[in-house]
């Protein structure tokens, strides 16, 4: 599998936890000079940094306006975090510059480009995701990717679900057939590991997003770019159709 670029949207547990963290930026690393991929675009997931403005509007009720703008700053300041530990790494809050860019490994700050064009609903049901999901639009990118600390879309028999449409997801979600979701809330977390809006920004978009575990147990990351149809590869593959 050969990819020019890649967006990839790293989950604020990942970024919090120093071991995945690095796990997963060598795998990265590794894509890079092996050549499999050219450019890769990490977007940081909010993490406790958006955690807490969900505690203070629920709290509060400071209203979606500022809650939403106060979440997306705080993505910011997780991508901040993440150039103190890796300083190498090239950061912009620029999206030309980012457009323009030959750096083979760079993180966005999306703050300053949302606001600009302000195109996502004031809501939590857009996190880290849905925005990962935009920005592969304007980036004229056909694919995104998820890393989290789950394997994927778990079903009611504890398995991952490799492929799956959103029409499918949805089903599945009416039906209550993914993995205990009303009693459960580590099921909840694998049954439903995106946030609500990216199903709308799939369809939309036509964009396929693939969900991959960073969590420090086998390269996850690595294997499936370098033979994603291997049958021990764990991941789930989400498809507008």
């Amino acid at each position: 599998m050969v990819n020019s670029s890649l967006i990839a949207k790293i989950g604020g547990k990942i970024l919090e936890n120093p071991e995945d963290l690095d796990f997963t930026i060598s795998q990265f690393k590794l894509l890079l000079e092996k050549k499999i991929i050219q450019q890769i675009i990490i977007i940081p997931g909010g993490g406790s940094y958006a955690n807490f403005i969900r505690e203070i509007d629920d709290k509060l009720d400071i209203g979606d306006d500022l809650a939403h703008w106060m979440a997306i700053y705080a993505i910011n300041q997780g991508g901040k975090s993440l150039n103190k530990g890796y300083p190498n790494i090239e950061i912009t809050d620029n999206f030309k510059e980012l457009q323009e860019s030959n750096n083979p490994l760079s993180i966005f700050l999306p703050f300053n480009y949302l606001y600009q064009t302000d195109e996502l609903p004031h809501s939590w049901d857009v996190t880290s995701d849905s925005i990962t999901l935009y920005l592969a639009h304007k980036l004229e990118l056909n694919e995104c990717y998820f890393i989290k600390d789950v394997d994927g879309i778990i079903n009611d028999k504890k398995q991952v679900i490799k492929e799956i449409s959103i029409m499918e997801y949805k089903n599945l979600k009416k039906l209550d057939i993914l993995a205990n979701i009303r009693t459960n809330h580590e099921d909840l977390k694998k049954s439903k590991p995106i946030d609500q809006y990216s199903l709308t920004l799939i369809d939309k978009y036509k964009i396929t997003c693939i969900i991959l575990n960073g969590t420090n147990k086998k390269s996850r990351i690595l294997s499936y770019f370098e033979s994603s149809k291997n049958s021990d590869n764990i991941y789930t593959r989400i498809n507008h159709v």
